[in-house]
């Protein structure tokens, strides 16, 4: 008589066997050359990883370090340019009072004279109006005008048409104005470069984070093609921008 309850052969399952695609002797199998693959890849990635996290902390910190320089260089640029006005404001001035007190001082002097323009070896008088004007010109200017007055510019058509056209016209204020302006400029420079190297910093920052993407996805995935193309594309974005960093200038 024939059981028909018992389990046919072919459904039975056979106690300690043992399932062929990850059996001892299959590549998926714990000690397989797929499992080895899949080890070697996720220490890699993990490598990956840590490299890449170092470095996205390297440039933000960097990045926040030429920030400041660029602030502090923008805010010195701008204190030198205003003193750099306040300069040339000083130098207008006194040029002003250059200008009036020579013009009182000549038409002072053609009246006394009764001729146009200072006479050759002409000495002031301190007596006179023109004497007395004479005695405030300023000290930047009056060497002007005694040059000015040696070069007989009534006779001599090659003189200068007046004193602030002579070399020895110089103003301190004007000096120092474009002193001050040249400082401006090259703190304006390191402004910028310190603009353009915080913005390649951030785009650094930017490189990282796809290594820490590709190497995070590469982790995960099932596929060992897929998980090696993942991590060999992080693998490559982090040497190019290991090289992009070494480039940079380093600002502590």
């Amino acid at each position: 008589m024939t059981d028909h309850g018992s389990p046919s052969p072919r459904g039975r399952s056979t106690p300690g066997a043992t399932n062929p695609s990850t059996g001892p002797g299959s590549p998926a199998a714990p000690g397989g050359p797929v499992a080895a693959v899949h080890r070697h890849l996720e220490l890699v990635a993990a490598v990956l990883l840590a490299i890449a996290t170092v470095m996205t902390a390297w440039s933000a910190f960097q990045s926040a370090q030429w920030g400041g320089e660029m602030a502090t260089s923008y805010s010195a640029a701008g204190a030198a340019r205003t003193e750099s006005n306040r300069a040339s404001t000083l130098a207008g001035q006194q040029t002003i009072i250059d200008v009036q007190l020579f013009t009182d001082w000549l038409s002072a002097l053609d009246e006394e004279q009764g001729r146009v323009g200072p006479a050759p070896g002409y000495v002031p008088d301190p007596a006179t109006y023109s004497g007395f004007l004479y005695a405030r010109f300023r000290e930047e200017f009056e060497p002007a005008v005694q040059a000015w007055v040696a070069l007989d510019p009534s006779t001599n058509a090659d003189a200068p048409p007046s004193p602030f056209a002579m070399d020895e016209y110089v103003l301190s204020a004007t000096q120092e104005s474009q002193r001050l302006e040249k400082k401006a400029d090259a703190a304006a420079a390191r402004a910028h470069h310190a603009n353009g190297v915080k913005d390649n910093y951030v785009l650094a920052t930017v490189l990282c984070a796809s290594v820490l993407f590709f190497g995070g996805i590469g982790a995960k995935l099932s596929s060992p093609r897929l998980r090696l193309a993942m991590v060999g594309i992080g693998g490559v974005a982090l040497l190019a921008t290991l090289g992009v960093l070494i480039s940079y200038p380093v600002q502590v």
